[in-house]
């Protein structure tokens, strides 16, 4: 796959904000890599983002770099926003936050198949004061 082309798909997803799944692979899988968590499918990647993005959070990623290889690609952004509903047994606790996050995508054949998400749970626990060792 030509890096023309696959920059190409990226640009359509990475313009829908995350609510264009029309390039997933029918077979897409996106892993938290930090739980180990896995959405497979399009519907269940849009659900697991919709819910991010506007249920837990009111927030949005805002790109610091973006590479893009044949067949491969990684966004380095930083997600910001506030904490609005539920996320992970805590809930919404109004804070604002802005948390590191790194995504690396796999494409083939025309779709994305793949994708590693690394974002800083820790960073988040924190700016939302929520204790997380002992104290």
């Amino acid at each position: 796959m030509s890096v023309k082309r696959t920059n190409e798909i990226m640009r359509q997803y990475w313009d829908s904000q995350h609510t264009d799944v029309s390039m997933m692979a029918d077979d897409v899988v996106f892993t938290m890599m930090a739980t180990g968590e896995d959405s497979r499918g399009p519907e269940a990647v849009r659900q697991m983002l919709h819910y991010f993005y506007h249920v837990a959070f009111d927030a949005r990623a805002e790109t610091i770099s973006k590479i893009v290889s044949n067949g491969q690609a990684v966004i380095e952004a930083q997600v910001v926003g506030t904490h609005i509903g539920e996320f992970a047994g805590i809930p919404a606790t109004g804070k604002e936050f802005r948390v590191p996050l790194c995504v690396v995508y796999d494409v083939e054949n025309d779709q994305i198949s793949r994708a590693r998400i690394y974002f800083e749970i820790p960073a988040l626990l924190a700016q939302l004061g929520v204790q997380t060792g002992p104290s």
